[in-house]
């Protein structure tokens, strides 16, 4: 969209950063958590996508 890539040295400061705000004993709960967030919102998104193809059978 903007053109911007991500390497990997950008991605180690944002993983420090993380680190540095959270604590290294927070980061396993805050990945539980993103993960659990991830997988509601795709739920989500199916189930929405299902009744707009049950809508437009009507």
């Amino acid at each position: 969209m903007f053109g911007v890539s991500v390497g990997p040295t950008e991605l180690l400061i944002v993983l420090g950063i993380v680190m540095l705000l959270f604590g290294s004993s927070q980061l396993p709960k805050l990945a539980r958590s993103m993960g659990a967030a991830s997988k509601e919102f795709k739920k989500g998104v199916a189930e929405g996508a299902t009744e707009d193809e049950a809508d437009s059978a009507k």
